[in-house]
């Protein structure tokens, strides 16, 4: 039987077979949203306020931040509430912006991701040309462009996935509205959807991922040829970061949406996709500052500011 018409909302099973584990996991997912939201706020603010800060690296740094605030937000309070109560159903609205919003977000983080590999590479191999190549203006048209094939790609893909047949029992297998999910709730034809899927995820995860690698290549061509230790270090400075987030978020995304059709993969996916929405996000700022000597001394200063402006009242 198929569900021909929009249907009222779905049932996210989430870690519904693991009843032991939900807790667990609302406790984890919790921490980590309150990590990412003060943790890529402060970036912001870091990045705002701090006029050391205001290059294009910290620029890009900043939409990464803000894309991660609203990526954990467009799907961390549904899942709280799934993970903590009986009450796992989504309205087809809500399920909608979901959807819509993971698909705009993740692909503007995939491009903005090799939008900083592009930075990093000019940094390391042109440092003489760096303040001529990557100016402000540029800056904002490279983080435009992310923003807007991130638009762009959801606008495409997400009304056919919720144009589907859904089957009767609306079981949505995962804990968001995510197109594989869907796609697997269909109980028609859904080649279409695949093709289209598969289509996206080459041009959306393997050519940005080329991309970076390519940057990374040419990156470590460079630093081999360098014979000062301090200006190894310092290149490991500037790219160790970035390259750890491009890991944590390229590997999680790839099996996310490149996974076979089987029943263990579907499970690992599902694990791997909740790392994706949760863990990244909040890893983010972690590894930008625990890394990163400016930002600490940005921190450090903008406390000294407020201690100053309390005795100054």
């Amino acid at each position: 039987m198929v569900n021909q018409s929009s249907p009222v909302g779905f049932l996210l099973l989430g870690f519904s077979e693991y009843p032991g584990l939900e807790r667990t996991l609302f406790i984890i997912v919790l921490t980590s949203y309150l990590l990412s939201l003060v943790g890529n706020t402060l970036i912001i603010l870091l990045s705002v306020l701090d006029p050391r800060l205001h290059s294009p690296m910290y620029f890009f740094l900043s939409n990464l931040s803000f894309l991660d605030l609203c990526f954990t937000t467009s799907c961390v309070p549904q899942m709280l509430v799934n993970l903590w109560g009986p009450k796992k159903t989504i309205s087809f609205l809500g399920c909608s912006v979901q959807l819509f919003t993971f698909l705009f977000l993740g692909t503007t983080e995939c491009i903005l991701l090799t939008v900083m590999a592009f930075d990093r590479y000019v940094a390391v191999c042109q440092p003489l040309h760096y303040a001529t190549v990557i100016h402000p203006r540029l800056c904002w048209q490279l983080a435009a462009v992310a923003w807007v094939i991130g638009l762009v790609e959801s606008v495409i893909q997400t009304p056919p996935t919720l144009s589907l047949p859904f089957c009767p029992h609306q079981q949505v297998d995962d804990f968001v509205c995510e197109v594989p999910a869907l796609i697997r709730l269909s109980c028609g034809d859904t080649t279409y959807n695949e093709i289209q899927m598969a289509v996206a995820s080459v041009f959306i995860l393997v050519v940005p991922l080329s991309l970076i690698l390519a940057s990374y290549s040419a990156i470590a061509q460079a630093v081999l040829r360098i014979n000062s230790a301090i200006a190894w270090r310092k290149a490991l400075g500037t790219c160790s970061s970035h390259l750890i987030v491009v890991t944590l978020f390229y590997s999680s995304a790839i099996v996310v949406y490149l996974q076979p059709k089987d029943p263990y993969a579907q499970k690992r996916g599902k694990f791997f996709g909740l790392f994706y929405a949760v863990g990244t996000p909040s890893l983010n700022p972690l590894i930008y500052t625990l890394r990163n000597k400016e930002v600490k001394r940005a921190f450090r200063r903008l406390l000294g500011k407020d201690g100053v402006s309390r005795e100054s009242r």
